[in-house]
């Protein structure tokens, strides 16, 4: 009897996973709806263009990954879902110019998205030549003859403060760099004692203190400019600026691209059909060759959807077309575990076991071959994941690996648990007949 209520337990939650699944993918208002990715809820695509100058050639690459970083982390305090910020090389008469491609899902706004990125602060020390002591000085000059690189940027900020002079009252921001721009800070002031460092934000000049001496600890500050109420302001806003992240390195904006929801829409309702199609087939399949045991593959296989459905939202997962064909592909790769346990099962019943050993026997014996097929399928994945140089790739990996390891729990504990809530007491006809296979 309690097989039987098992089993009628389960039925009902595989009713209650479909339902939930129709509801939140068919549903646009539905407050469980899953986040999807740029090509299906469509966005802004934003094309950048790196200034390298005064970088060395060995060092572009560190330089542009570390741009890549401090914009995803701003675009991430903004609150936009899962930022697409990737680094790309593109050709201008035959040179490579490093180039910053940023994907906004849902945000369709360009001029909301540029100003999120623009807002960035450039922060840059440069050492001023012998011979100039104030702003001045500089009128008519060259600025790369004027001002020299030390390579100290906000690549190696670690975190601004707002301070106040204790004398004047006036507002200051102190800066503190991480461990790399701390050596770097003390190797500038040291060999340059007695010359001029200039503080640039965003191409400016906010202050060109005179070094007095080496300075240790990786601390400085900027005191030029913020004078009275709304220099406080300024102050404060440049503090939280710089600790949402300070670019690197000068970008400009090549490019921009609104990506309508249509396609999306369109590529929603496309995968779910070829889902319901595939599992429609597949179902078939099992029922008219494995039977008895086959059906059980079908309400597992509802099963194993409804749980990989519960894992994108908790992890959570950005669905992009790609990662739709990863789990409309998963669908099928999950029916492997059940085919081998069947077949092992209907060897172990030819043998003249009972049906409860042959059960368990079928199992066992099948286990090790599900185990190692899917390890290589999940070693497939890790590979894909960790050396893809693109979302798509990734997200195509990520949804891939989730659904194989859903697929091993799903046919060792539910087919299993299903297979003895309608096991025959004794092998006679009828459990031959259901737990035989093709048309024998």
């Amino acid at each position: 009897m309690w097989k039987r209520r098992m089993f009628a337990i389960l039925l009902m939650l595989v009713a209650v996973a479909v339902g939930f699944f129709v509801y939140s993918t068919e549903t646009a208002i539905s407050p469980y709806a899953f986040k999807l990715g740029l090509d299906l809820k469509g966005g802004t695509h934003l094309l950048y263009e790196a200034d390298t100058s005064s970088v060395a050639t060995g060092d572009v690459a560190a330089s542009m990954n570390a741009l890549r970083d401090v914009i995803e982390r701003r675009i991430n305090i903004f609150g936009v879902s899962e930022p697409v910020v990737q680094v790309s090389s593109g050709s201008v008469f035959g040179a490579n110019t490093p180039r910053l491609i940023v994907e906004l899902p849902g945000v369709t706004d360009i001029s909301k998205a540029v100003d999120a990125i623009g807002k960035t602060p450039l922060l840059d020390f440069r050492l001023v030549a012998p011979g100039i002591t104030d702003e001045k000085d500089i009128t008519g000059k060259k600025f790369d003859e004027t001002f020299i690189a030390t390579g100290l940027t906000g690549q190696y900020l670690e975190r601004a403060r707002l301070e106040f002079d204790q004398n004047s009252g006036a507002a200051e921001v102190s800066l503190s760099f991480n461990k790399d721009g701390s050596d770097l800070f003390e190797k500038i002031t040291k060999n340059n004692v007695g010359r001029i460092l200039a503080i640039f934000l965003d191409g400016d000049i906010k202050s060109m203190p005179v070094i007095r001496e080496a300075i240790t600890g990786g601390k400085a500050i900027i005191s030029g400019g913020f004078v009275g109420q709304e220099g406080r302001v300024e102050a404060r806003q440049l503090v939280q600026n710089l600790n949402l992240g300070a670019l690197p390195l000068p970008i400009k904006l090549i490019s921009t691209e609104s990506i309508g929801a249509t396609l999306g829409e369109q590529a929603v309702s496309s995968g779910i059909r070829a889902g319901l199609w595939s599992f429609a087939i597949i179902a078939l399949f099992l029922i008219l060759w494995y039977r008895l045991p086959g059906l059980v593959a079908s309400l597992s296989l509802l099963v194993y959807v409804a749980l990989n459905l519960a894992i994108f939202k908790l992890i959570p997962v950005t669905l992009t077309a790609a990662g739709i064909a990863a789990f409309i592909l998963s669908i099928g790769m999950a029916v492997d575990a059940n085919i081998l346990i069947f077949e092992r099962l209907r060897e172990e019943l030819a043998r003249g076991r009972s049906l409860n050993d042959a059960i368990t026997e079928g199992f066992a014996r099948a286990w090790l071959s599900i185990r190692d097929s899917n390890l290589s399928s999940i070693i497939t994945a890790v590979i894909l994941y960790s050396l893809a140089s693109t979302s798509l790739v990734k997200g195509f990996a990520l949804v891939f690996a989730v659904g194989v390891l859903v697929s091993m729990f799903t046919a060792i504990t539910v087919s299993r648990n299903l297979l003895r809530a309608v096991e025959f007491e004794t092998v006679g006809r009828a459990s031959k007949f259901f737990f035989g296979s093709g048309f024998k």
